[in-house]
């Protein structure tokens, strides 16, 4: 069977999901491109997995991310996947406003919706221009089942930064496809917990054992593997799977979008200046 992809860049790729996808992604073979800000971890995916290669980056340092964008897509130009998958997730308690650290808020948000924004609007030129020559290419954006209903109250910014990040991932699919862009495939992924060490005490002080909640990741990594190989722009695993089923909640409210956003096109199209 044929890979994959032929080259995927994995953004936030030294632990958790995005080490397991790479590695998963790798012995498949397609060749893959591990990104994140430790670079002992880096050097050691790519020592485990030979022709692979690792990028030290920092995504926080948004001014950072065109430059990185260039360099990457000049030295690789044969990448036709990006998954951006980093995320950050903190307990927060807005009810005892004095606990609240602000920065931890904003930090969230930071890495977990407007780092994908800016990495997105700096490595799409690539991706249009593989799409225009006639190659399908893939945007692959790991999210939550908690952007869908934020059922995890401790976690009010990280349920919100996933939630923003959905709407907009589902009105930019849109933007590429009236575009014209149809070899660009974006999907967005809904994962339930999974047993990552986004959940440890060392990055959520308030939890025990955090790194046992959720299932297991080398489970959870053959589903996702699973869900792309179907090639669905959004697929979940685990609880959410029935939401978006035909029926779910999910799926209902994507046909209204669909509806929707045509109708409120053909309603604006008198007040919208010509870019012509």
């Amino acid at each position: 069977m044929a890979p994959l992809y032929k080259k995927a860049l994995i953004i936030g790729a030294t632990s958790g999901i995005g080490e397991a996808l790479a590695a998963k992604l790798h012995g498949e073979d397609t060749s893959v491109i591990v990104t994140g800000r430790r670079r002992e971890r880096l050097d050691a995916f790519t020592s485990a997995h030979p022709g692979s290669a690792g990028v030290a980056v920092d995504i926080t340092a948004l001014g950072d991310i065109p430059a990185f964008a260039a360099s990457i897509t000049q030295q690789h130009p044969d990448i036709d996947c990006v998954i951006l998958n980093a995320g950050i997730q903190r307990g927060i308690n807005f009810a005892r406003p004095e606990t609240v650290d602000l920065g931890v808020f904003d930090a969230e948000f930071n890495t977990n919706y407007v780092s994908f924004v800016h990495l997105t609007t700096a490595l799409l030129p690539h991706l249009q221009r593989l799409s225009k020559e006639g190659t399908q290419t893939h945007l692959v954006f790991v999210s939550t089942s908690l952007a869908l209903v934020p059922t995890m109250v401790r976690t009010p910014g990280y349920n919100a930064s996933k939630a923003a990040l959905h709407s907009w991932i589902v009105n930019v699919r849109q933007q590429l496809k009236d575009a014209g862009y149809d070899k660009i495939r974006t999907v967005e992924v809904f994962p339930p917990a999974v047993q990552t060490e986004l959940h440890d005490t060392r990055h959520q002080s308030d939890l025990v054992n955090g790194g046992e909640i959720g299932i297991p990741l080398d489970v959870f990594t053959e589903r996702m593997y699973e869900g792309l190989q179907k090639g669905d722009e959004q697929f979940a695993i685990g609880n959410a799977e029935e939401w978006l089923k035909e029926g779910g909640f999910e799926a209902q409210r994507m046909k209204i979008f669909e509806q929707g956003h045509v109708a409120i096109k053909g309603f604006l199209a008198k007040f919208l200046k010509s870019t012509q």
